[in-house]
């Protein structure tokens, strides 16, 4: 099906990206945000000064606070909200979804209650069924300088998935697609824990031989615990795994590796948030899945050692020795599960 108009619900900076995306590939698009004064000065400027100054944005885009308006001109909908406020948001739309309504989230993160991820809030609080997650390595400010990016649509629907290609897809931003919503997602809420560890390490001048060492091993966890949660694991050695996982563990442009630097480099955890100036999915996080795995007795040792760092005052060294000094398992574990050792 053919759309002639696109909602983005969020004005943060992926929010802002996407739309501008679908704006200059010729849809009408509706950019909506909560703040009356940003969005009269984008109407005015052409530039969410706020979220990111000085990328252009094309005609073909309208800021509105009106969410009834917002939600009503379009059929396919994506969700760019943070987590702690994306619950709030669906039951606020809700009424106004129908079955027909497609609603992509593009939001990495976790809600405490029920560990639910954004997809399922989406099917648990609207009436439609037609639900995508768009994850992969897509640092905002990249994708607005037209830097060569790919993303990943996953949904179960055939349509979904083909309409957010033709929408967003460009000669700089490739759309691939995938039918395991869960694993997409998990992958690109996980990476977000291990982001922090790596701007830490980063921090602390650690050699290439740990950044590597750091990242497969954060991939091994990843693909553990999703493989527990019901993903497919073979998930993770795409975009929406590897891919992302590289580029938030090695980017100062990641806004949880920025965390994580500002840790290293001895700032508190409430210091490093407030100077961010945006949201860290990977802090709260943290607390989640280590939680999780521990109810489901998923071994996720980089997790634990930064929840200990973060929230119970472990020194970072005592961190780095404890790790050293755990059992040395399978590589793997999808080729030699480690009770075969």
């Amino acid at each position: 099906m053919l759309h002639k108009t696109v909602t983005v619900l969020g004005g943060g900076s992926f929010g802002t990206t996407i739309a501008n995306i679908a704006a200059e590939n010729g849809y009408q698009t509706y950019l909506w945000m909560r703040n009356q004064e940003q969005a009269d000065l984008i109407t005015s400027t052409r530039v969410n000064q706020r979220y990111m100054p000085g990328y252009r944005l094309h005609e073909n885009l309208i800021a509105t606070t009106n969410l009834e308006l917002a939600v009503n001109a379009s059929q396919i909908i994506f969700l760019s909200i943070p987590s702690s406020a994306f619950s709030g948001i669906v039951e606020r739309i809700a009424p106004m979804v129908t079955k027909d309504h497609m609603l992509v989230s593009t939001t990495k993160g976790i809600v405490a209650e029920g560990f639910q991820l954004m997809s399922q809030i989406i099917l648990s609080k609207t009436t439609t069924k037609r639900v995508g997650v768009i994850s992969g390595p897509n640092l905002a400010k990249e994708v607005a300088k037209r830097v060569l990016t790919a993303t990943v649509i996953a949904s179960e629907d055939e349509e979904l998935r083909q309409d957010v290609q033709k929408i967003l897809a460009n000669d700089y931003f490739r759309v691939y697609a995938n039918n395991d919503v869960f694993g997409v997602e998990l992958a690109g809420t996980l990476k977000n824990i291990y982001a922090i560890c790596s701007g830490l390490g980063a921090a602390l001048g650690m050699g290439d031989n740990t950044r590597s060492m750091l990242i497969t091993r954060s991939l091994a966890e990843m693909i553990r615990f999703t493989k527990t949660m019901g993903a497919n694991p073979l998930t993770l050695i795409g975009l929406a795994g590897i891919g992302d996982l590289i580029v938030t563990c090695t980017s100062p442009l990641s806004r949880n590796y920025r965390v994580g630097y500002a840790i290293g480099k001895g700032k508190t955890l409430q210091q490093a948030v407030t100077e961010l100036g945006e949201v860290a999915e990977g802090v709260n996080t943290i607390r989640l899945v280590k939680d999780k795995a521990e109810e489901l007795d998923v071994y996720m040792p980089l997790v634990n050692c930064m929840y200990d760092i973060l929230f119970n005052n472990l020194s970072v060294e005592q961190a780095i020795k404890t790790l050293m000094q755990a059992a040395q398992s399978s590589d793997v574990e999808i080729v030699l599960p480690s009770e075969s050792l």
